[in-house]
């Protein structure tokens, strides 16, 4: 091959390339403006839906008398322990033992209970979001299908204000009570 042909050659093929890139670039963007995208903040959804408010109001009125009850006996536990402290230089050493080990036991149960009611608290926390994500799925499948979206995203780092439908899959959830 001389080298004014490979030279041609080079040059057609490089026109041919920029030629394909430019009309795919061309298709891309003609694909990407009938694309109808929406985006979902689910934090969102599950702080300010009414059906997530209504179930952290009632985890609160089935815990709350439980914490109050945990927080009672620590400082019924805590006045006990200062009590001791105060009295131990004029109790027998058998008695200021016999309390030192009675406060140890009543720390050790407090603790357990502790550990009961977080795993309890939490146990009850995961229900309650999974019922409000399956419902809050069920209402973006609703709005996915009945406004024809091509692709709807949850938790993504950055998304345009076009594209945000939280407010109005809170709206739905709200209006529907989530069922």
């Amino acid at each position: 091959m001389t080298m004014l042909h490979s030279k041609s050659l080079l040059k057609s093929t490089l026109a041919a390339g920029l030629l394909g890139v430019s009309a795919f670039l061309a298709c891309g963007a003609a694909v990407a403006q009938d694309l109808k995208i929406g985006y979902v903040n689910s934090e969102r959804v599950l702080r300010e839906a009414t059906p997530a408010k209504a179930a952290l109001a009632r985890m609160e009125a089935d815990f709350s008398k439980r914490d109050k009850d945990l927080n009672d006996q620590a400082s019924r536990l805590k006045a006990a322990a200062d009590k001791l402290e105060k009295d131990a230089p004029t109790l027998p050493e058998s008695e200021r033992n016999r309390r030192q080990r009675e406060l140890v036991e009543q720390d050790r149960d407090l603790q357990r209970k502790r550990r009961e009611f977080q795993e309890d608290l939490n146990q009850r926390r995961n229900e309650e979001t999974a019922g409000i994500v399956e419902r809050a799925n069920k209402v973006i499948k609703q709005i996915f299908e009945g406004e024809k979206y091509d692709l709807i995203l949850q938790d993504v780092v950055f998304a345009g204000p076009r594209v945000d439908i939280t407010e109005k899959v809170i709206k739905a959830l709200n209006a529907t009570g989530g069922k």
